[in-house]
């Protein structure tokens, strides 16, 4: 038995790119940055960032372009493919993480959303401001 997994927590490093296949099918690039937090031999905190190219097609590519901006948390969970091309004689190699399932991360106050005069779409909503009071227990109903 082989396996191919890729597991991702991490943050998306630019705007997503949404493109069209010649079959019609979109496919959308992403780059994901992950932290590694680690102790050297010093004693010293060490954060280690590694950038991982994440592609997504179909409906899940629809989905990243549209609810996801730089700086969005997702998670991921795909397989490892490697393309190959020859540019002036010289090969050129890309590992990237093909997306198989995907959950979007938690949203903070600034990151995943668009800006607000960004164009929307009839299905989009526009998400209400909530006040940032407590919350008194004795005020719920229930």
């Amino acid at each position: 038995m082989y396996l191919n997994q890729v597991t991702l927590y991490g943050n998306i490093t630019r705007d997503p790119e949404l493109k069209a296949l010649p079959s019609g099918v979109n496919v959308c690039n992403i780059s994901i940055a992950t932290n590694r937090t680690y102790k050297d031999k010093s004693d010293k905190k060490v954060e280690q960032v590694e950038y991982h190219n994440v592609v997504a097609f179909g409906k899940q590519a629809d989905l990243i372009a549209q609810y996801l901006t730089k700086g969005s948390p997702i998670y991921v969970v795909g397989r490892l493919q490697t393309q190959n091309w020859e540019k002036d004689g010289v090969k050129h190699y890309r590992t990237e993480v093909v997306v198989e399932t995907l959950q979007f991360g938690p949203k903070s106050s600034t990151a995943g959303q668009k800006p607000a005069n960004s164009s929307q779409s009839k299905g989009d909503s526009v998400l209400p401001e909530y006040p940032e009071e407590e919350i008194n227990e004795s005020d719920i109903p229930f």
